[in-house]
């Protein structure tokens, strides 16, 4: 598997810059080429909010729930093209997640959340409390206004999952390990006159759960 990720990812790009295009380039070299030119690598995310080009299909990409990028039913298994892909990533209020460049935006296919929040760190205590993450493809988010936490339930096994914002709509899910380290900082604050368990970071509060569902839990 990893030579045939190896062998596709080193033959993109067999045809011209001028005829490549997002859904034309059936081989990585000639995605990635063309997403170098929009992208600035290595300094940060391309302005793709202020892009607005044609839609033109989709690409046969997918981010796993584990966070793994496949290219044709194969994994990208070079971090550089990942974090090249991940820095032209837009999520559109249709609630799809495009590649986008100056003149194409296709689409690709996300299991859960594109990004995967894989170390946390906690600076100061109280109001003063903050929460940065890292996630798996470089970006570091500190969470607070315009980068809220949110906890959804995962009903299917009663467990927890929670998210960041990176930016624009695009979130990072908490990895699990991460998850018990966050909530390890979570305290019970009164919010609206019902007891919560939450997280304070950035000046702001995110709930977890009721704190009356916590001791059941726990019980």
């Amino acid at each position: 598997m990893a030579e045939r990720s190896e062998h596709r990812e080193q033959s993109l790009g067999e045809q011209s810059p001028g005829k490549q295009s997002l859904t034309g380039a059936t081989e990585a070299r000639g995605l990635e080429a063309l997403i170098s030119r929009a992208a600035r690598a290595g300094k940060g995310p391309a302005p793709v909010e202020r892009w607005n080009p044609d839609f033109c299909g989709d690409l046969d990409m997918e981010i796993k729930a584990d966070g793994t990028w496949f290219y044709l039913g194969t994994p990208i298994g070079r971090m550089p093209l990942v974090q090249l892909f991940s820095s032209v990533l837009r999520k559109d209020a249709d609630g799809k997640t495009y590649l986008v460049t100056p003149v194409e935006r296709v689409g690709i296919r996300v299991a859960d959340a594109p990004f995967i929040a894989v170390e946390m760190n906690v600076s100061g205590t109280g109001d003063d409390q903050v929460i940065t993450f890292r996630t798996n493809v470089g970006d570091v988010v500190a969470a607070g206004p315009g980068r809220p936490l949110r906890f959804v339930d995962e009903d299917e096994t009663g467990g927890l999952k929670p998210y960041v914002l990176v930016r624009g709509r695009l979130e990072a899910l908490v990895a699990r390990p991460v998850m018990y380290e966050l909530v390890e900082h979570a305290e019970e604050i009164d919010i609206d006159g019902k007891t919560m368990f939450a997280v304070r970071s950035g000046g702001e509060v995110y709930p977890i759960m009721p704190a009356e569902k916590l001791r059941r839990l726990s019980a």
